[in-house]
Formats: structure tokens, sequence, C-alpha cells
């Protein structure tokens, strides 16, 4: 077995000590390591012919900190643990060093700052993103980066969770020395032979005072926190953290982010954010593709449409360094859409976003041309015309003829079948794929990636690896109508629109929703988005509502007098701009809608909207999960925070079910299901509530 922790002396000087961290691929502070490294340290601080260590993570050069699996786990009793290297490592009397190479981020950082010298090679990346797991620091990070780089700086990294690099560590005082990435070990171990020979006790963070540039940083970044993090525990932790640094002696404000972060570590929200990190590395992985399959080259790209779906869809790929040519009918669209484009990118560079420089490169990046045959040369041609599958099937067969072979195939459809797409392109079926963007298209992260039953695997892969290159979480979905999140998304609207027939109103609707931590409510969304389009899909699978079946026509009738949404200043609300209000002759509309269907307006509490419409979500979730639409419940987690605004600190609807219990769901479920109309209970829910067991269970067992 190879060690995890090696002791060698540098070749340039056998009185610096060299400890080796082994533990690939990212040298986790997995078991055995912070002991490791702690008996090698003690070796070399009592002998006799060493001056000074320098601590070297092996392979990769990456430091990482804590394993994540091991988190809200029990640690052996007999081996030190990460927090404990941390504590014991300045303590040290001859000096410590640390080569930090590719990324130093979290327990890796915290490491670091243990230490008495940091040297960093050259655009290393350095950060705290513990926050984006739903806890602080737990390694001294809240006590010593406010140490080193003062209390406004600290806060900065630890909220936002975002590196910085080894240069602007250096300008702020995290690190010694920035040196090249060839002879990075020789130069750090100089470095050390310098720092021994001067003398004198070692520095150590924790003897540093915190600057504070006003001591009323530390209310205006809770208030801050608490509009942009809403419902969110752990920036509120890490800012209490950071003040105690300030305010308390070292050893105090270490016990205290010590008990803070064993809390949070423990709860519910920590619990939902690690899943969310496994559910994100899950995705990229499909059962039954092997490894050895490599996603096709794409160098260049084509979307079909200038529209506000494929202007967006093209500055994805602007954005991601890729040429681009749109592509339209006629002059007059095509001259529109590159117009936006450009202006899109133009507003950017003004809002400080992006430089003027890189504006101008991804403007050079777009090209536009007039009919299917300026993208035969494309190695990805992205379709994102409106929703006829007459036309769509038109576009491809001709595609399947224009484009060269081996060029990818996807079509940006909502909900149309791509099967039936895929096989308009006769003799190149296994190069067609779905590519659902979500609007805006460049900024939504969510990008469903659907496989028809001839995608070859490595256009699946193709999709899944161009999703990561555009910034995007990718999921794999199967063919269905409205694939994974349009599917439940329209159970959830079903039971919003339900409630208002029950007695509720859509502000009281909204409010239940964004109060539980949605981005917005069921109806400013459908207002923001365009009530036309929900209703031309309604209308066109009106065949295949079941007969009898209770259904809302609120919605139809909105539509009908020409109100749809923000567009057109009236929906479910209206507005100014784009400030809602209610809509005073919506009342009327749902009284009278209510009336037909039967329905008695009650009292409707905030807790039922909550129960209603989640429930829902995860009753279909599991249906599509059984049928094999979505591979993991996971996937289902990542589709709903990442496309529709559920909270990420609840860990999406499939995991926040297995936290409350599925016996006690798929009870509300089956009561429900006395009471209203589409609440059968799914297969799947009841298999895993009757074995008391829940959809990570599930995906363990099937995924």
């Amino acid at each position: 077995m190879v060690d995890l922790v090696t002791l060698t002396r540098w070749s340039g000087d056998n009185r610096i000590a060299l400890v080796g961290i082994e533990n690939p691929p990212v040298n986790a502070m997995s078991i055995g390591v912070p002991g490791g490294i702690l008996s090698a340290l003690t070796q070399v601080n009592e002998a006799d012919d060493a001056i000074a260590t320098l601590i070297v993570p092996g392979g990769s050069g990456i430091l990482g900190g804590a394993d994540i699996k091991t988190q809200g786990k029990p640690w052996p009793e007999e081996e030190p643990n990460l927090w404990e290297l941390i504590r014991d490592l300045d303590t040290f009397t001859k000096p410590v060093g640390i080569l930090l190479r590719r990324n130093a981020l979290g327990g890796g950082l915290e490491i670091s700052m243990g230490c008495h010298y940091r040297i960093a090679t050259e655009g290393t990346k350095l950060g705290q993103p513990e926050v984006k797991l739903g806890i602080p620091p737990g390694g001294g990070g809240t006590q010593r980066l406010p140490r080193l780089v003062g209390a406004d700086r600290a806060l900065d990294m630890i909220l936002g969770g975002d590196p910085i690099d080894a240069a602007a560590g250096l300008e702020a005082g995290l690190v010694d020395l920035v040196v090249g990435a060839d002879g990075a070990v020789d130069a750090a171990a100089a470095f050390m032979v310098e720092r021994a020979a001067a003398g004198g006790k070692p520095p150590r963070a924790r003897d540093q005072a915190v600057a504070v540039s006003d001591p009323g940083i530390f209310a205006a970044a809770r208030e801050k926190a608490a509009k942009r993090m809403k419902g969110l525990t752990a920036p509120l932790v890490c800012i209490d953290c950071v003040e105690a640094a300030a305010n308390t002696p070292f050893d105090e404000g270490l016990a205290f982010e010590r008990k803070l972060f064993l809390e949070c570590v423990a709860s519910d929200e920590a619990a939902a954010l690690r899943h969310v990190f496994f559910a994100e590395r899950q995705a990229k992985k499909v059962p039954g593709i092997d490894k050895s399959v490599e996603a096709r080259p794409l160098a260049t790209a084509a979307v079909l449409g200038a529209g506000t779906m494929g202007g967006g869809i093209a500055l994805c790929f602007a954005n991601a360094g890729i040429p681009v040519t749109v592509i339209e009918r006629d002059e007059a669209a095509l001259e529109r859409g590159m117009k936006r484009i450009a202006d899109t990118i133009d507003g950017q560079a003004t809002k400080g976003r992006i430089t003027a420089v890189e504006a101008e490169h991804r403007k050079s990046l777009l090209s536009s041309g007039i009919g299917l045959e300026a993208a035969a040369a494309a190695d990805i041609v992205v379709e994102a015309v409106f929703e006829d599958m007459d036309v769509k099937k038109s576009i491809f067969a001709d595609l399947a003829k224009i484009t060269k072979p081996g060029s990818v195939l996807a079509t940006n459809t909502s909900y149309l079948d791509v099967n039936e797409i895929a096989a308009a392109a006769e003799g190149r079926e296994s190069d067609v794929l779905g590519m659902h963007f979500f609007s805006p298209a460049n900024i939504m992260r969510l990008l469903e990636v659907v496989r028809a039953e001839k995608t070859a695997d490595d256009v699946l892969t193709t999709g899944l690896a161009l999703g990561a290159r555009l910034g995007k979480t990718a999921v794999v979905a199967g063919v269905g109508h409205g694939f994974i999140g349009n599917r439940m998304f329209q159970q959830y609207n079903r039971e919003a629109e339900f409630l208002l027939q029950e007695g509720a109103s859509c502000a009281q609707v909204d409010g239940a929703l964004t109060g539980f931590g949605m981005a917005m409510g069921s109806f400013a969304v459908r207002d923001l988005a365009g009530l036309d389009i929900g209703w031309a899909n309604r209308k066109a699978t009106a065949h295949l509502r079941p007969e009898g079946a209770r259904y809302s026509t609120v919605g139809d009738v909105i539509c009908e007098k020409g109100w749809f949404g923000q567009k057109t200043g009236k929906g479910f609300y209206v507005y100014e701009g784009r400030k809602p209000s209610p809509n005073p002759d919506l009342e009327a509309i749902i009284a009278e809608t209510a009336r037909e269907a039967g329905i008695i307006p009650g009292s409707v509490t905030d807790k039922m909207i909550a129960q209603r419409c989640f429930y829902a979500l995860v009753n279909e979730g599991a249906k599509i999960l059984e049928e094999g639409i979505a591979l993991r419940a996971g996937d289902i987690d990542l589709t709903f925070i990442n496309g529709y605004g559920f909270p990420r600190w609840r860990g999406g609807p499939m995991h926040w079910a297995d936290r409350i219990g599925l016996p006690q769901v798929l009870a509300a479920i089956r009561w429900f299901d006395t009471k209203h109309d589409f609440w059968t209970p799914a297969p799947l829910l009841e298999k895993l509530a009757r074995a008391n067991k829940t959809f990570a269970d599930w995906d363990r067992e099937n995924a």
C-alpha cells in the first residue's frame, strides 16, 4: 500500500524536510492523513539536523480539505482529524511552510493558514467555499483568515465562497511568495532556507490582530445576507464567527467557531447541500455508457432561430468561446436577433460584468446566415424554432442531408417527442438528441439533455460535456411529454390554480411558495414566461387529459381575454413595468369558473398550499423515476433547483420528501386523493414508503 504521507529531505539542502501528501485525486484529509502529517512534523521538529519543513501535496498538487463523504459520520477516536491537525500545526518550533498548487480550498486553505509560511504557484486558487455546503469553515478559517487579510476581505471570501488567485492572495497577505510552476518545490524549499536562517519565532496567523475598516461591517453583512441568501443559516453563522475573531481572543473564537460548525454539520441545511454536491457529480455519469466513450469534438456551432431562445443559446456558445452561426429564414428577423444579442453583450460590459475587450471578443465569435445551408460545416446544430412538430421534422429531414457527417443535431423542444423528430433525420437518427435550454438560456443553469431511442452514446456524452462547457448543470432525461421539469411543473401549477378556486388569492399562493424558499411564486413565474405559451400547450394536449377529471379553466379564460402576463401588462397580476399588483378583474373569473366546476371556496392555509404544490412535485417525480424518464432522484432535484428556483438549501423536492419521511408524504397524498382529483399515489412512492426506504435508497440500489 502506498503511504498517504511521506517524509524525505530536499536534495538542495538536506536540512529541509519534505512532507509529501499522497492521497489522490485531491489529497483530501481522509482517515490517516492528518495523523500522518502530524507524525512526520513531530519527527522533523525533534531531528537535530533539520531546520525547517515544507509540506508538498503530491500528484495533481491540489490540497484538499475534509473528505465530504465523512461529514456527519463518526471519526476513529485514535486518529487525529483535520481540526486537530490545523490546531497543532502552528505549535511546531521549527518553521513549517506549505507549497500550494492548482487550488487550496476549504480545509486545504485552513491547513495552509495553520502553517507559518505559504508559497503558491502562479494561478493557484485559494478559497473558503464551505458556506455552499451549509457550514462555516470549521478548521479555524473564520479566525485565521481575518487575521491574515482583514475582516472585510475575509467576509467577502467566506460569504461568497468564490476563490481568489495566488496574485490576489499575495497582495492581500494570504500567501508569502508566488513562484512559477516549473521548479516550484525547489523555489519553495529555498524560501524555507531563507526563513530558517532569519531566525526568530516563526510567524503565526493566530498572533496577528484583525483589521476592521468599520465596526458596522458585520451588521451590514447580516442585512445583505438576509436579502441575498434568504432562508440560509450558514452565512449568518459565518458572520458571527468572523465578528468573534475581531472581538475575542483567538482560542475563544476558535472554540466558538467549532461549536457552530458542529451544529451546522448536523443540520438539514447542510445535509441538503451535501446531497446537491454529490448529485451534481452523479449527474455526469450515465449507467451503461463506458467511461472510454469520448465526446465528439465541438469547435463550431450553429443555432437555428434568432428569437429570444435562439439568441440566448447563441450567447451561451459565444460566452464559452465557441464560434457560433445564428441562422434565420429572412434578413429582417436575423437583423433583429443579432442586434438583441449584441446589445446583451454590450449591456454586460456597461454593467462591469465583463470587460470591453471581452465583449468585443464575444461578438467576434458571432456570425449569421440565411437558410439551413449556413449550418453545413458546424460541429453541432441546435434547433430553436417554435414548438411545432411538423416544422421541426421538416428541419431535421433537411439537416440530415445538409450537415457534415458526425455533426450533432440537437432540438431545443420543451415538450415534443424527440424520437419522432429524430426519425425525420433519416440515416442520421443516432446523431440526434434533445438539448432543452431554459429561458433566458444565457442565464439559467439547467440543461435537460434528452436521450432518444437511437441517440448514440458518444452523442449523449457530447451533450453532457457541452453542458459543462457552457456552464450548465446538465441532466439526462428520457423522452416523454415535458421530459422531467415541465412535466412536474404542470402538476405544481395545476394545484396552485386549483387553490385559487378553493379560496386562496394569487398573492397568498405565491407568498406561501416564496416563504418556503422558491425564487418566485407560481403565478409570478407564469406571468413572466408568458401565459400564451402554456395555453398553447394545454390546447395541444387537451386530448391527453382523463375524461371527467378536474381541470381549472382560470388560466384559459385569462388568455382568451388577451392577458398574457408581463408582456401585455396583465395576467394573474397587473403590471406597471415589472411591478405586480392584484388583477381586479381576476376575482370574478375565479368565482365563475369555481361555480361552473361545483367548487365552494373556503379557507386555505399556507401549509395547505405548500403541501399541495410540493407533494404534487414529489408524486409526479416518483412516476418519472419509475418510468425511467429520470435516471436518479438526485437528477430530479437538480432539475428543480437549477431550472425552477427550488431552494438549494432544501436539497430539491425528492430529497426534501426523504427528510420529511415518505410514509408521511404518502399519507398526505392518500388524504388528498379522497378530496381531489389527480392524487393517485405513485406506485414507487407506495413501494418505498412500505419498505420505509427513501428516494436516496432507490438511487443507490438502481442508479
